[in-house]
Parts: C-alpha cells; structure tokens; sequence
C-alpha cells in the first residue's frame, strides 16, 4: 500500500478544504487535499460568492483575477411577497470595494483556487481519490485510508480536516455526532429559460403557492421550489401540470416558460437539514464547513461560512503546522499535547496540534454559525411555509406601502450585513496574506 506523508491532510475538495489548502500551501505547510470525484461539477451547488469572500480574495491578492472570469455582480436582490416588490437587500451599504454579490458556477470558483494551489510544490490535490477509514495512533488521528485511481493508499499528516461535508463519514468515525434541527421543507431545483421580460435579480417570490427561490444565469434561471418535508413523492402522484400549477402560483409570470419542465428527471430534490456538531475535533482531527454544521440554503451563506471556517483556521494553525512539518520529520521540541483524548491504539503518537488550538477554533466560530442557523430555522418557520404565504395584501394599501417604504433603508443596512458578511467575518491574518 502507498503511503504519503504530509503535514495537514484535507478530505474534501470544497470551499472549505480548498480554500484551507490554498492559505496554507501559500505559507510553507505541506498539504495533502483529497477529493473523491473527478472533477468539481455538481448541479445545484451553492454559486452565491459574497462580499465577505470577496474581501478574503482580495487580501489574498486574487480578487481582481477572480472577477476575471465570466460571472454576475449583483448590488441588490429583490424580494416579491404576494405580488408586493420589496427591495430588502442592497449591497452597495457595505463598505467599498466588496459591496456586491458573484454570482458563478461553483465548479468555476473551486477550479480557481486550485489552479492557484497548484502553483505551489507543497500543495497536492488528489482526485478520485475517496477516504474511507481514521488512522488512529497513540490515541489520535494521524491521517486516512483511502482508495484512489491506483488502489488503496494511507495519507499521514499531523492534523487530518473532515472538509467532506453533511454526510461525513470521518466524522462519524472520529465519534463525533452532530445535534440534527427539525426543518419542515425540503427543496426542489430545476432549471428553465430565461424570459426575456424576467425582472433582475428577484431571490425570492412567496405567494399563495408557496415560495420559489431564483438565481439567474446568463442564458437560464435556477429555480428552488419550497415543499413540505417529505411531499416530494405526493408531488410526483399529482404529476407534472400540479407541479407547475403550485410553482406558478408563487410566480405567475414564470407560468409560460415552467411549460418546458416535462420530465420529472429535470427536477432534482435536496432535502433540506440543519445540524452542528456539539464537538469540533479530536486530536489530530478537526471538522469544518458541512462537516462540523450543515446549513440550509436560506439566505444562501453555506459557501460563505465554509470560507470563513476555512480562513479561521488557517490563521490559528499555519504558524503551528509549519513548526512541526511534515510527519516523519524529527522535531524533538514539539509538544504531545492533548493526552487521554478519545481514540485508539496504545503507541505513543508523533507531535501532533494541540488540542486548545482545535477548541480556540470551534470557540471562535461556533457563536456565527449556532446564530445563523437560529435564524434559517425562524424562516423556515415564519416565511417558507409549503401550503402558501399570505404575508402582504395585493394590492397593497398606501399606509403599508409608505410603512414598507421607511422600513426599507433600516432594512437593506442589516439584510446586507447578516447576507453578504455574516455574523462573524473573517480576515486573513496580515502575516498569511
């Protein structure tokens, strides 16, 4: 079986791991990331790069090359409530340059920081390449198993980072279970043509039928079509004209172009969910992004607070990481840290982080990540209810109307914070940029 050793190990080829990558490879750590596909496309993943990822670019000196590639920037997004048009987010009330939300292809951006990582010689990505199974030494992590292009190989490093999402196998083996939310919706994606009268840059529309997430591309429009928990297969026996019946309800104008969905293999189901884990780590082990706190689409921020999990850890562990190299390497002033931690095994294991590093992390982010999802969860509750929204009269009468009207700057100042920035934003530490 080959062996690899490195220093941090990355499973997870994501936002988070490859963001994480990225920073640490450009500040001397060897790193190992390891990606079980084969390329990066995935329909229906989150596209959404905001202001506060945006920023991160920009101080990692990529922002300008980023912008580069083909994309939309968006200042505002509008919000249409029973036929109301509202106008709650506004971007351009962040401070400047970040003050605008990307809209790409996932794959775009994830291609993008890796062919930056890849400029670096410490830097190895490893694709099709699945880890199954925690090296437990000494009582901590100390790498994975995997089985690759090539047939099963072990990868060794000091810190090994479940970056691999909601469904983590890793995690489960390190004993880490996460504390799961009810949600009452799941999701329904599809795509359908652009209109050429479609209204710019529209997130949402909640109407009697429910409520329908929009992204707009260049040449179509993703839709997200809220249903209950569990209806999808009740949705399916009503057959496609339903379908399009209670999509059409939310948006009325959509009603000509929902005409081309006519399969029901072009509508693709994500069931929502909402967890964290209550315990982020173990030694040698740390679970960031999806890993350590599944968020559900609401207000689009899965990406964003993956990123920001991604910088924070780069700053509290890179100066450590490079101290103690790769494993293998002698380093007899490096410290054991962390002994009678859950685990296996009975050797002695090599110098490896210590475990108040690991918890600083999790103490840093756990407050943004448990406050957002307090809030996805209240949506879900008051606003995305499948058997229709009646939250605004249509029409609208003149006091609300004016009510809404001196609400909205209030409104847009907080909505573009929350969205765009995050409880919590994260900077790339000045000595790492």
């Amino acid at each position: 079986m080959e062996t690899l050793n490195t220093t941090c190990v990355i499973v997870g080829g994501g936002p988070a791991g490859m963001m994480l990558g990225l920073i640490l490879a450009r500040n001397g750590v060897d790193v190992v990331v390891l990606e079980k596909h084969a390329d990066f496309f995935r329909d229906f993943r989150g596209d959404t790069i905001h202001p506060s990822t945006i920023s991160v670019l920009g101080q990692l000196g990529l922002r300008e090359r980023f912008l580069g590639l083909p994309h939309t920037s968006v200042t505002s997004l509008d919000v249409v409530v029973n036929g109301n048009r509202l106008h709650p987010i506004d971007f351009s009330r962040l401070p400047a340059p970040d003050d605008f939300l990307v809209l790409a292809p996932q794959w775009d951006f994830l291609t993008f920081l890796t062919e930056d990582a890849a400029r670096y010689p410490n830097f190895r990505l490893l694709m099709r390449t699945e880890a199954t199974e925690l090296i437990w030494e000494g009582g901590a992590v100390r790498g994975v198993r995997a089985q690759g292009p090539e047939g099963a190989l072990e990868v060794r490093g000091r810190l090994t980072v479940s970056a691999d999402g909601r469904a983590s196998v890793l995690r489960d083996q390190a004993g880490l279970r996460p504390r799961r939310f009810g949600v009452p919706i799941d999701v329904l994606w599809f795509r359908i043509p652009k209109p050429e009268d479609l209204p710019a840059h529209t997130l949402a529309y909640v109407g009697s039928g429910g409520m329908v997430v929009s992204i707009e591309r260049e040449d179509y429009v993703q839709l997200g079509f809220i249903i209950r928990k569990g209806g999808f297969d009740e949705l399916r026996e009503a057959g496609l004209p339903a379908f399009r019946t209670a999509v059409a309800g939310a948006a009325p104008h959509l009603r000509a172009v929902l005409e081309t969905i006519t399969d029901w293999d072009q509508v693709k189901l994500l069931s929502v969910q909402i967890d964290r884990l209550p315990r982020w780590y173990r030694r040698g082990f740390l679970a960031i992004g999806d890993a350590a706190h599944a968020m559900s689409p609401a207000f689009g921020v899965g990406v964003n607070y993956a990123i920001q999990d991604a910088v924070a850890t780069a700053n509290a562990l890179t100066e450590t990481l490079r101290e103690l190299g790769p494993v293998g390497v002698e380093d007899a002033g490096a410290e054991d840290a962390g002994a009678g931690d859950a685990g296996a095994g009975g050797q002695e294991a090599e110098p490896g982080v210590e475990l108040r590093l690991l918890d600083g992390i999790q103490r840093r982010r756990m407050p943004a990540v448990a406050g957002m999802q307090r809030i996805q969860l209240a949506a879900h509750r008051f606003i995305s209810r499948p058997e229709g929204v009646r939250l605004l009269p249509e029409p609208m009468p003149g006091p609300a109307r004016v009510a809404i009207a001196a609400a909205t700057p209030l409104t847009q100042l907080l909505a573009s914070r929350l969205i765009g920035r995050g409880l919590r934003p994260e900077t790339v530490a000045p000595e790492l940029r």
